[in-house]
């Protein structure tokens, strides 16, 4: 059923649309850049569930869908389909990450040092507002340390391993071409571990966010602390046809390891994802952890937080109810009135 049933409601859909357009306005790259340059998370957040980096394009679904995530999220999605993948890159080593930013809160001291980077977390949540009576917000500058942080750190399980804290999972030797897509092959459960980790990677923030809380609050197996949380660079390693490795270049990237007391060792949970965005991959990785043995239909069950943080699929199924539904409904009020005709009459006094 669509609205084009009715009439003039073709005229209407189109003029539908026009209206959203005109009140976004002309878009301009002038205006995408400036998307791009104000609000860098929310284009890293856009990436990160679209699955495709590309900082510009981004920006661009963010102007042209008015700022609705979910919406843009598709609009890049979508284009990313109609590209062909021309290589595919090699893996990339934690340690190998050039590092912004490395904390745990599991140990005070680790390998390499706790490494703040840019955050908010110790920061006061007070408005700026006077940017609204003509003044600027200009930051503080920031000051060098005397001695810079490494820029490269090493993995803090693979410390742990080494001190018979945890048990590392086995070195994946698949050849990067036939690593499992989740994206190019079809979800079936068990999932596989790459498709858990590449829908986790892809999920909708908020629903990871909402899922790995509930656990969190003691709707899992396991509590997590964070062992390792790391905002890092990654250099895109890809070879050309005579063998030679060399870098595309450099993405963002987040990545968080979570542990939980297992016996006589640590348990770990992984995420990480394209982009900077740390409460995703802190939610993801303690959804990680809690699915081993986790109850069917249970917040922490992996077919249940697969997909229900799968935001473009949960979305367009919720969106769906807007659509006309009159067939259906008109079969359940048919429905109704005949058990109420029937009950009226089983009701009738005998003469």
């Amino acid at each position: 059923m669509a609205y084009v049933a009715t009439r003039g409601g073709e005229r209407a859909i189109e003029q539908a649309e026009r209206l959203f357009r005109a009140e976004m306005g002309e878009i301009t790259d002038a205006r995408v850049a400036e998307i791009k340059a104000a609000m860098p998370y929310l284009i890293d957040r856009v990436m990160g569930e679209a699955s495709l980096y590309d900082e510009d394009l981004a920006a661009l679904a963010l102007a042209q869908t008015g700022g609705e995530l979910l919406e843009a999220v598709l609009v890049l999605r979508a284009w990313r389909t109609t590209q062909p993948r021309l290589q595919v890159a090699d893996p990339i080593a934690q340690e190998a990450l050039f590092t912004h930013r490395r904390i745990s809160a599991a140990f005070k001291d680790i390998p390499g040092g706790q490494v703040l980077g840019p955050t908010l977390d110790y920061s006061h949540r007070i408005l700026a507002t006077d940017v609204l009576n003509g003044l600027s917000f200009k930051p503080a500058e920031v000051e060098p340390a005397a001695q810079p942080a490494p820029a490269y750190q090493p993995s803090v399980a693979a410390w742990q391993a080494e001190n018979d804290l945890v048990d590392l999972p086995p070195v994946d030797d698949t050849a990067p071409e036939d690593i499992p897509d989740v994206t190019r092959e079809p979800l079936l459960f068990p999932a596989k571990r790459a498709h858990t980790l590449q829908s986790l990677a892809r999920a909708e923030t908020g629903g990871a966010l909402a899922l790995g809380y509930a656990a969190m609050r003691g709707y899992g197996q396991a509590h997590p602390t964070v062992n390792e949380l790391r905002l890092a660079e990654a250099d895109i390693m890809v070879r050309h046809p005579n063998g030679t490795a060399f870098s595309a270049g450099r993405v963002k990237v987040s990545q968080a390891e979570v542990v939980s007391k297992k016996g006589e060792k640590l348990e770990l949970g992984f995420a990480a994802t394209l982009g900077w965005n740390e409460v995703k991959c802190i939610s993801a990785a303690t959804l990680d952890l809690n699915s081993a043995g986790a109850e069917k239909g249970s917040a922490t069950e992996e077919e249940f937080f697969i997909y229900h943080t799968e935001g473009v699929e949960s979305s367009g199924f919720c969106i769906h109810f807007k659509l006309p539904h009159y067939v259906t409904f008109q079969s359940s009020l048919d429905a109704m009135r005949d058990a109420k005709a029937k009950a009226a009459s089983r009701k009738e006094p005998a003469e």
